[in-house]
């Protein structure tokens, strides 16, 4: 039978503690795109094994330093038989016995169907898969031990070369090795430099291995044991101790590999010079590929430091070429450097590939309580705390570093989660700070909230992280959340009440928008249409609630002025008084007459236009009433 997809399995079972690390289970047990996966789980049949079992992986990895005998013990018994039939023999006959355990426990081990994507536990269709496949025919051949059955059948030991060379299909096994180191450049719990180092120097030393044994071979079976590499400097050598001869090989299998050639152990016969021939162009191709992959292991540690000597490099250059003052050129160089100190704490690439709902909850758990403990979102609903949260993002900057530059366009406000910042002002050439901000304090939100040019320049003291939310994307999330509006704005009101006096004389028209607040809280409803209203959702005289295009918390502000755009006064009205723009040009005239004590005839722009509709009207926009 077919059964659901084993990723509910996998769950149930890491709850369990059979399952400690989901980062080692194999791609190849997940779903493709498009796959239903069904959230039940339904048992597996008797005497089935699942593939990705604690237990089963255990074994395999038993299996795995079996692998690593018989990938020593089958070229050295070729070259030295004695040993084939004295004392590795048992060991050779043990080692068989758990392979050929492992060769029935497969019959029993469910398998992943590729084109369905379900775990296949139905018996008979394991046993075909198993026994259609090259691994059956493979793994009985390099799992029989022919030459221990030959002298059962016979009763004779046969020393013959043959059982030697069927030795060698236990290198079939080694897969599984690689299917090992695999699993383990995958799995998190393991470095991936020190598990690919580890590759390399199991297959340098088979190679060497493998080489040495095939050598001493040659030497044994040729027919003048004295006109051979070895012969020329051991006499006798075939009745010297074998670990002698062993000795001789890899010595002369390691010299080859590294090409040193000290010449004192060399080829004598054709046989020796041409397999000499073939070992060192196996040598080229294996030299290649460790010097390609220690190249990128190294390179791979230290990507990241050559980027960012690159990205100082450039900085200079182009500090020096703009000429750009000092100060400066440092503030871009430690931004800079701490952004690659702090790009593994961010880890923007991680965040950007998670779905958003993810996302959402890694921002509420990081950032949630430092945003509630704002003053700016003090009592406002939990709805519009996830909303704005969601659309935060946070950064790093490095002491003495301008986060908000004075007097330019506002985008962005910021609230500190940890560090400190100093406020700024510039007099007569001269700084002066006003105030100090720490954590959860904010900056940059009276130009957003007034809409005017930033009033404060705001640099670090040390080393900030912050959370930054743009001008668009706070209006669009307040459009919808009238209440939370006018709670927000209350809070905003008693900040700026309090703020102190140097900070206020900073902020442009503040004394304007003090009294259009009071106003607006203080004069009766009857008289509301003598003034511009302020809230979106009040009403004058019948007329519908505010345009749905405008916060609530944010209208459009103008400057007005009593006089032609192209005259000068001297009544201290020069300057213009800053308004809210009300919903209609009747009204507009009457907010003129109350304040310059006259209404005029027609409103007039900078450019001496005339206006006849407050829906071109812009944030910020001067108007003269003549």
């Amino acid at each position: 039978m077919s059964m659901p997809s084993p990723l509910p399995f996998l769950i149930r079972r890491h709850s369990s503690d059979d399952l400690k690390n989901l980062t080692s289970v194999s791609s190849s047990l997940l779903p493709a795109f498009g796959t239903v996966v069904n959230g039940g789980y339904t048992h597996l049949n008797k005497f089935v094994v699942v593939p990705y079992d604690r237990r089963y992986r255990w074994w395999q990895t038993f299996l795995v330093v079996l692998v690593v005998y018989s990938a020593w013990a089958s070229p050295f018994e070729l070259a030295f038989k004695k040993v084939a039939t004295g004392s590795l023999l048992p060991v050779d006959l043990l080692v068989d016995a758990f392979f050929a355990l492992d060769i029935v426990l497969t019959f029993f081990v469910a398998y992943l169907d590729k084109s369905t994507y379900l775990l296949v536990d139905d018996h008979k269709k394991i046993a075909v898969r198993y026994l259609t496949s090259l691994w059956f025919p493979m793994d009985v051949a390099s799992t029989l031990p022919l030459q221990a059955l030959h002298r059962i059948l016979t009763g004779k030991m046969y020393r013959s070369d043959a059982f030697g060379f069927l030795n060698l299909l236990r290198f079939w096994r080694l897969r599984r090795v690689g299917e090992l180191f695999t699993r383990l450049e995958k799995d998190i719990r393991f470095s991936y430099f020190l598990t690919r180092l580890a590759k390399l120097i199991c297959v340098t030393l088979l190679a060497v291995h493998s080489a040495g044994c095939f050598y001493y071979w040659l030497a044994v079976h040729h027919k003048e044991p004295g006109n051979t590499w070895i012969g020329v400097e051991v006499e006798d050598f075939e009745n010297r101790n074998i670990w002698v001869g062993y000795t001789y090989s890899i010595y002369w299998s390691i010299v080859t590999l590294t090409t040193v050639g000290y010449g004192d152990l060399h080829a004598v016969n054709l046989g020796e010079k041409l397999f000499s021939i073939c070992y060192m162009l196996f040598n080229i191709g294996l030299t290649s590929y460790l010097i390609g992959n220690m190249t990128n292991l190294i390179v791979h540690g230290a990507v990241r430091t050559y980027i960012m000597r690159d990205s100082i490099n450039e900085i200079l250059r182009y500090g020096s070429k703009n000429r750009l003052p000092e100060g400066l050129k440092d503030q871009m160089l430690a931004h800079m450097q701490l952004k690659f100190k702090t790009a593994e704490l961010k880890q923007e690439e991680v965040l950007e590939d998670l779905p958003k709902a993810i996302r959402s909850s890694i921002a509420q758990h990081l950032f949630g309580q430092t945003v509630e403990s704002a003053y700016l979102f003090k009592g406002i609903s939990d709805d519009l705390i996830v909303q704005l949260v969601s659309a935060m993002k946070a950064e790093y900057f490095p002491p003495k570093l301008d986060i908000i530059i004075q007097n330019e366009i506002p985008t962005d406000f910021y609230i500190l989660v940890s560090g400190s910042v100093d406020m700024i002002s510039y007099k007569n050439g001269n700084e002066q700070v006003l105030a100090n901000l720490e954590s959860p304090q904010m900056a940059g939100e009276i130009a957003v909230m007034l809409n005017i040019p930033q009033p404060f320049t705001v640099r670090t003291k040390r080393l900030s992280q912050v959370i930054r939310i743009s001008h668009h994307h706070f209006k669009q999330i307040l459009q919808s959340n009238n209440e939370d509006g006018k709670i927000l704005l209350s809070n905003f009101t008693e900040h700026l009440k309090g703020l102190k006096r140097g900070e206020q004389n900073e902020i442009p028209y503040f004394a304007e928008f003090l009294e259009d607040i009071n106003t607006e809280r203080t004069e009766p409803n009857e008289k509301q249409n003598q003034r511009v209203p302020y809230h979106g959702d009040q009403t004058m005289e019948g007329r519908p609630k505010a345009s749905k295009q405008f916060p609530p918390t944010n209208p459009i502000r103008v400057i007005i002025h009593g006089h032609h755009p192209d005259e000068s006064t001297e009544d201290g009205n020069s300057m213009g008084k800053l308004i809210l723009l009300p919903k209609s040009i009747e009204e507009l005239f009457g907010v003129a007459g109350k304040r310059f004590g006259k209404r005029g005839s027609s409103i007039l722009m900078a450019d001496g236009s005339k206006i006849e509709d407050l829906n071109v009207l812009r944030e910020g926009d001067h108007l003269f009433f003549v």
